[in-house]
């Protein structure tokens, strides 16, 4: 069993870890999860009282079978074309959830871009740069964290493209 840092003792995820370690400036959002909601997504953005277009969710798609991370707002959907194009592929489809679980280490309606188990090539949807900051899950339901938009695509050194459908 791998040891746990000091950080994540004191109640971190990965994702916090990562970006602590990295010297970006983040905001963590923590909620009341409640499983019976339909949508992780939205029931961070309503959580939170932020606008669903700041908050983005991460999907995992298998590329021509790599695993690709897309991160996309909540308020729309991925369009799996475009993902596909973004990374030189020709189709895309979603991946197995319990694969995407196991090869990234995070829970389904939890899995953040950041402090992956596996760095999978990643996308991140261009309507990302209309905000001065965004939200993605910190590693957990119920926990979100805020950063800049470019700090994201630095750390998890994505693509940026127009990867989403409103």
């Amino acid at each position: 069993m791998a040891k746990k840092s000091k950080k994540q003792q004191q109640g971190g995820t990965p994702a916090t870890v990562a970006l602590t370690a990295a010297g970006v400036a983040f905001t963590v959002h923590a909620y009341e999860h409640d499983p019976a909601h339909p949508s992780y997504g939205e029931e961070a953005a309503e959580a939170m009282g932020v606008s669903p277009d700041r908050v983005f969710k991460t999907l995992v798609a298998d590329v021509d079978g790599t695993l690709t991370v897309a991160v996309v707002p909540v308020a729309g959907s991925l369009d799996l074309k475009a993902l596909a194009a973004a990374v030189g592929g020709k189709r895309a489809a979603m991946a197995d959830p319990a694969l995407a679980e196991r090869t990234t280490g995070y829970v389904r309606g939890g899995i953040s871009p950041l402090g992956q188990r596996k760095r999978l090539p990643t996308v991140l949807d261009s309507s990302a740069s209309d905000h001065a900051t965004i939200c993605v899950s910190a590693g957990r339901r119920g926990l979100e964290v805020e950063l800049a938009p470019e700090d994201l695509a630095k750390l998890t050194e994505a693509v940026v493209a127009p990867v989403g459908r409103a």
